[in-house]
């Protein structure tokens, strides 16, 4: 594998700002993810169907344990064993940076 299949493979994931800018199954999955928070695939599938109920959606749907997998494998996304359901969720940060910076910690040349 060469340097830019390995940074296309692992690249971080992008949540679309709405769900109309999904563009591929994987994008729907992400957003349906990240639109709970944290989910199983169970609660992943049915956001889907809320989100775009036509039939041209099943394959969708029937590829959302896959997709959920994949993205696992390749640490895009995290999951945990919670009373014996596995549960999905994005690796984000979920609160603001304070902004400050203790200078005498840091490295020299860093400052």
């Amino acid at each position: 594998m060469t340097d830019e299949q390995f940074r296309e493979e692992h690249k971080p994931i992008h949540v679309p700002a709405h769900f109309a800018d999904a563009q591929t199954p994987t994008d729907k999955v992400i957003f349906a993810l990240a639109d709970q928070g944290e989910a199983t695939a169970e609660q992943i599938i049915r956001r889907l169907e809320e989100l775009e109920p036509s039939a041209e959606d099943k394959p969708l749907i029937a590829g959302t344990r896959q997709l959920l997998n994949e993205l696992s494998n390749k640490g895009a996304i995290s999951l945990i064993e919670r009373n014996g359901e596995l549960v999905y969720h994005l690796h984000k940060i979920t609160r603001a940076n304070d902004g400050t910076v203790d200078r005498d910690l840091l490295a020299p040349g860093l400052d």
